[in-house]
């Protein structure tokens, strides 16, 4: 074994699977002699730790073993917690770091000028302080940008995707989609029978910042419409086509499921809110605005879903424990090889180890001319002989 002390964190929005991934972990580096030192809240676990004071350090630091993880794979959510804390970019110094020099970077926005600092050589100090050998980093592109960083500056790092946006490069499944799309089909069957009680249009509305893929497969499950970020629909399109759908239906009501960051024509996302530590603000509901133009075009009256929180809420199904906690056994097969860089994956439909996505490419995006009939607003169904079970490729 390469590594006789290895850290572990989760960062970014919580999904099913997780604690399978950490579980996994802690067992296979027991089997090995190897301790797993768990990094509470992300990479702020990294960033505020005061290693010299025990009340912070017994609030960031978690030491793991089979006793304290035991039934942990049971539940979802994550055990270490978690947080967007992005270490190149902290508006405000940790009170750890006040006396600390670090590189600032300035901007200005509308005559503004806003400076956030860059502390990863406190990160690495950290790092050493706890004696890591290895870093298992589990996350979406926000947290594996990082996690990409501190492996080129000298810490050996192995990734683990997870995101139910599915939206990580190299891969063609990240943890927590199968689950996603699981709780989205079922909320939408069960909401089928008030849409249909009030015959009424159903708009739902599901994550997917910048790519489609949650809308996409809900879609294709369900039988229903689709709006999702790679492609601004025709709106008027759209509302004939739920209309048409609503007519031919015995029940006289049709569905229709919108990416967060999905748009039409003319209109664009509303965002509100400050700016997290990766730059993201919170959408508005597109499905509410959506919603007011089927009323206002046609006077039919709808009933708005927001699925969004409600998709990664609870335990992980078949799918991501397996793939949990498979990427899991990956990873610590990587690290008795002595690799770093490295992220777990699958592709081509197989498990296989690729490097951790280079943060510059952004996320991955559905392929609109395969997987999207633009025309009638509906995930393409043919053609998929030959394809892996997630009908994509990284």
């Amino acid at each position: 074994m390469a590594a006789k002390r290895i850290g572990i964190l989760t960062g970014g929005g919580d999904v099913p699977g997780l604690n399978s991934v950490i579980k996994t972990v802690v067992y296979q580096a027991a089997d090995v002699g190897c301790e797993v030192v768990g990094i509470r809240r992300g990479w702020e676990g990294l960033t505020h730790v005061d290693l010299k004071d025990p009340l912070s350090r017994s609030h960031y630091i978690l030491p793991l073993d089979r006793n304290n993880t035991r039934t942990i794979d049971r539940t979802g959510g994550t055990f270490l917690h978690t947080s967007r804390t992005n270490p190149q970019k902290m508006k405000k110094l940790p009170y750890v770091c006040a006396d600390g020099d670090f590189p600032k970077i300035e901007s200005t926005k509308k005559g503004v000028t806003s400076v956030v600092y860059d502390i990863t050589s406190q990160v690495l100090k950290n790092i050493a302080a706890l004696g890591l050998d290895y870093l298992v980093a589990i996350g979406g592109d926000d947290t594996l940008s990082y996690a990409a960083r501190l492996d080129r500056e000298g810490m050996k790092v192995v990734a683990i995707p997870k995101t139910m946006d599915n939206d990580v490069r190299n891969t063609e499944y990240c943890i927590g989609f199968s689950t996603a799309i699981t709780r989205a089909m079922e909320a939408i069957d069960r909401q089928r029978t008030t849409v249909a009680s009030h015959e009424r249009v159903g708009v739902f509305r599901v994550f997917g910042r910048d790519a489609g893929y949650t809308s996409l497969y809900t879609a294709y499950v369900c039988g229903i419409r689709c709006a999702i970020p790679e492609h601004k629909f025709d709106l008027k399109r759209m509302i004939e086509l739920l209309l048409q759908d609503k007519k031919e239906n015995p029940s006289n009501y049709s569905l229709v499921v919108l990416s967060e960051g999905a748009e039409w024509e003319g209109y664009s996302i509303r965002e509100y809110g400050e700016a997290d530590a990766f730059g993201h603000r919170k959408k508005a509901n597109v499905g509410e605005d959506l919603s007011d133009e089927i009323k206002k075009a046609s006077g039919q009256e709808t009933v708005v879903s927001d699925l969004t929180y409600e998709l990664r809420s609870g335990s992980p199904d078949f799918v991501d424990r397996l793939v949990a906690s498979t990427f899991a056994s990956m990873a610590m097969d990587s690290i008795a090889r002595g690799e770093h860089g490295k992220m777990t994956a699958i592709n081509q439909g197989c498990y296989a180890m690729e490097p951790i996505p280079d943060p510059k490419l952004g996320p991955r995006h559905v392929d609109v001319a395969s997987m999207y009939d633009i025309g009638c607003c509906l995930p393409k169904y043919d053609g998929k002989m030959g394809l892996p079970i997630f009908l994509t490729r990284p």
